[in-house]
């Protein structure tokens, strides 16, 4: 079975460069779609439903990092590699926080990418020459340290903790995870209640501190 993927970049030329190289010699991937913005990305993805997205991290209309966060949580089982020509530290660490599994190069090699495309569908960490392996690393320490805490939130009450440290309202929480905003206070209230914060704000600072954005 062929592994679906669906290139975002505002470059079309680099959108057909990576077509070619790909269904020319990867028999295993194939291309399901096209997005030039990030928000095309995002319903591009709720159309076709691939395993992967290739996502620049620089785009019109909502960037690559606020992409990946919508297809995070309205397509949770596709991953998203981020495709970029920035090699900096801070780039990656964004783009693992918002959900990405993975970030490369657009100069590392076609056999390079097409790895990265096949371990993030089958759910594995990136590859250890990887410059998000590191990050990954780190955040995963942080996930099994917070699980350990005799509270331990639910997976709903992480994702709408990341969402309140994120600076969303109830209803734009709501929105996003396709629950009601009744829905949303009571996880709120049941947050509060298990990290001991009086207030949004505390529960923001709180998720900062223990990693909770990247979880």
């Amino acid at each position: 079975m062929s592994i679906r993927v669906v290139v975002a970049d505002d470059h079309e030329v680099l959108r057909r460069g990576i077509k070619m190289l790909l269904a020319d010699d990867e028999n295993d991937i194939e291309i399901v779609g096209e997005a030039a913005t990030g928000e095309e990305a995002v319903a591009v993805t709720e159309e076709t439903k691939p395993d992967v997205v290739l996502m620049d991290i620089r785009m019109p209309e909502g960037d690559g990092i606020q992409a990946v966060r919508s297809i995070r949580d309205r397509c949770p089982e596709t991953k998203v590699v981020m495709l970029s020509t920035y090699d900096n530290p801070t780039y990656v660490a964004r783009s693992a926080t918002a959900g990405a599994v993975d970030y490369v190069l657009k100069e590392n090699s076609r056999e390079y990418l097409a790895e990265a495309i096949r371990r993030a569908a089958s759910g594995q960490d990136p590859s250890t020459d990887s410059i998000m392996y590191d990050v990954k690393k780190s955040m995963n320490s942080r996930r099994e340290r917070l699980e350990k805490k005799d509270f331990l939130l639910t997976h709903r009450e992480y994702q709408v903790l990341r969402h309140i440290a994120l600076g969303l309202s109830n209803k734009e929480i709501a929105e996003s995870l396709g629950i009601s905003v009744e829905t949303v206070k009571e996880h709120v209230q049941n947050i509060l209640r298990k990290i001991n914060a009086t207030d949004r704000t505390q529960a923001a600072v709180w998720a900062v501190k223990e990693g909770v954005v990247g979880v």
